[in-house]
């Protein structure tokens, strides 16, 4: 008998699971490979000033980068970054577990949330620069002000969708308030917090440039809309690619701590188990 095609898949997806992370690797770096070979090779001998050869981006990349920039601009950005970032999860995540909670402070709430969310968060810099003047402080209120939507959101929705169930477990045994919240609620709500926590950290680096082209006298987006001004093609590209690696790193590092908090979540999908969460697993 023919085998089914679906089972063809399904064996190329074990092998593929089976074959482990440093398994996997090679798999994943024959695209970056290929295209940054496709790069160097299309670019050697280019004297456009918008395409400069890969060489002088490299070339720039290290002389600025690793040594000239890293703590005059590349530090500073990283603080803002992840002081920014910090401040929106965790008023995300505890506005957020509020109003899913409340009822009544979730309608009384929705119409403030819903126009604030609506504006484009590049256009509220100039109220963060009154508010806070033209230092770190307005910056970093900017990624709190574009970050913290998404993951306000996906906690609400989160909290607002636990298992009516797993409340009145937590009911039986007479939980108190705290422990309902943390020890059921919260893990329950957990992956939509987390979606709503990987989406507001590249929302964070994206305002963190923004916020310091517009408004800054050092880190990143200063150096890069410097480089364009002076028209500094190759610097201006080696600082885009610093971002692109930031991004890379921080969005592993939240994949690894994700893959650690929320391994009962990834075991009971396995095992096609119910999803009850905390301390009533």
């Amino acid at each position: 008998m023919a085998p089914e095609p679906a089972a063809h898949g399904g064996g190329r997806a074990v092998t593929l699971a089976r074959l482990g992370p440093l398994g996997r690797l090679p798999l994943q770096l024959v695209l970056p490979v290929g295209l940054v070979t496709l790069w160097w090779w299309t670019s050697r001998d280019s004297t456009s000033y918008l395409f400069p050869p890969l060489a002088d981006i490299v070339e720039s990349l290290r002389d600025d980068w690793l040594h000239g920039r890293v703590s005059s601009d590349l530090w500073p950005s990283l603080r803002r970054f992840g002081l920014g970032y910090l401040i929106a999860a965790m008023a995300g995540v505890v506005a957020g577990t509020a109003i899913g909670l409340a009822p009544r402070l979730r309608r009384t709430t929705q119409p403030v949330t819903e126009f604030v969310r609506s504006i484009p968060s590049p256009l509220l810099f100039p109220v963060a620069l009154v508010l806070f003047g033209i230092g770190d402080g307005s910056k970093v209120a900017l990624i709190v002000l574009g970050s913290v939507w998404p993951v306000l959101l996906n906690t609400v929705d989160g909290v607002r969708g636990v298992d009516q169930q797993v409340l009145d477990v937590a009911r039986s045994f007479r939980l108190g308030p705290w422990l309902r919240i943390t020890r059921v609620i919260l893990p329950a709500a957990g992956p939509k917090i987390a979606a709503g926590l990987r989406i507001g950290l590249s929302v964070a680096l994206l305002l963190m440039v923004v916020s310091e082209m517009r408004g800054g006298t050092n880190g990143l987006g200063f150096q890069i809309r410097s480089d364009q001004r002076s028209f500094d093609t190759a610097s201006s590209y080696a600082g885009v690619i610093v971002i692109g690696l930031i991004g890379l790193v921080v969005n592993l590092l939240f994949v690894a701590v994700e893959s650690r908090v929320m391994r009962w979540h990834r075991g009971a999908r396995a095992g096609g188990l119910s999803e009850t969460p905390g301390l009533l697993r």
